[in-house]
């Protein structure tokens, strides 16, 4: 099936030989940016956040932006492209059953994702297995079957994570010439983690000969936040110091996902360690992890260069002793 081929480096605004340092660097720019929660135009924020959060989860993974690579760089941006044959997920959206390949193709809106990311790195869909056919007649006896449970991936803010949502997800079934879509109501609980599936009872496949229909299986996939990193509902924060903040100490201010909180930076605090804020995570019991990264200035000015030269004079501090 034909979809829009997505140019994720012109998305984040970087050229193809971009490091993993300025993918991050751009990202966050954008991300801060186009966030919903701060953007004045909600509706087309989203959109964008969306686009460049897809982006950069497949540039900022060496493996997805390797198969994205092999694409070539010919492509251009909502040209219609197919997949080459056994390319990426080429089993996207379709059921199986007993290993024939089923009648129905499935297609999803409202996840956060495009197709083309369904097409190259979304999830299988997933088989309920057995049976012995659709609606198979054995002797003259019509079996009922369960339809397949499917599956798909829905991007999750951090946000969504931590107050929890309710997200309108459609599904196109597609039946021959015949497209049949389903509007579903996703409750999103708080303190969804990444990889965790939401389950939608008889919203998958229908069933065949009085069967009843499969499951419908949302997998969270948490969308990069430009200020933090996510270790199950631990929220991980890099605080940049000066020298002199980690040496003498200092209180700094840092980010919470509502608001900002003042910590104490003890004296000698060393690059990488781990200050902890508790109960300002994702819940039920996640707390806010802050990294310190000692920031040495890169241009000084003369009277600074006296200073730094007068502290090594005076200083019995050897890194290396």
């Amino acid at each position: 099936m034909p979809v829009q081929y997505k140019d994720y480096y012109s998305s984040l605004g970087v050229q193809r030989t971009a490091t993993a340092d300025e993918l991050k660097k751009s990202y966050r720019k954008l991300a801060r940016q186009h966030h919903p929660d701060v953007a004045k135009d909600k509706k087309k924020s989203e959109e964008k956040f969306k686009e460049i959060n897809e982006a950069y989860e497949v540039l900022s993974d060496a493996d997805k932006r390797k198969k994205y690579d092999e694409l070539g760089a010919n492509w251009k941006q909502g040209a219609e492209f197919r997949p080459p044959p056994g390319y990426g997920n080429a089993s996207r959206g379709q059921a199986f059953r007993g290993g024939q390949p089923g009648a129905q193709e499935f297609e999803f809106d409202g996840t956060g994702f495009s197709d083309f990311f369904e097409q190259m790195f979304g999830g299988a869909r997933r088989d309920a297995g057995g049976g012995f056919g659709r609606g198979a007649n054995l002797g003259g006896q019509q079996y009922a079957e369960r339809g397949n449970d499917i599956e798909g991936d829905i991007m999750v803010t951090l946000e969504e994570a931590a107050r929890g949502s309710v997200r309108e997800v459609s599904v196109r079934h597609n039946i021959g010439r015949s497209i049949k879509t389903e509007t579903h109501q996703v409750k999103i609980p708080p303190g969804v983690t990444e990889g965790q599936r939401l389950r939608m009872v008889g919203r998958g496949e229908h069933g065949s000969g009085g069967g009843s229909a499969g499951d419908l299986y949302l997998r969270v996939r948490l969308a990069k936040h430009p200020d933090f990193d996510v270790d199950e509902h631990n929220l991980i924060y890099e605080a940049e110091l000066a020298p002199w903040e980690a040496a003498l100490g200092a209180e700094t201010s840092v980010p919470t996902l509502t608001d900002k909180v003042n910590i104490k930076i003890p004296a000698g605090t060393q690059s990488g360690q781990k200050l902890r804020v508790r109960g300002r995570g994702l819940p039920p019991s996640g707390d806010l992890i802050v990294v310190t990264k000692i920031v040495v200035p890169t241009k000084i000015s003369d009277v600074e260069k006296k200073l730094w030269e007068q502290l090594k004079r005076e200083s019995k501090f050897n890194p290396r002793a």
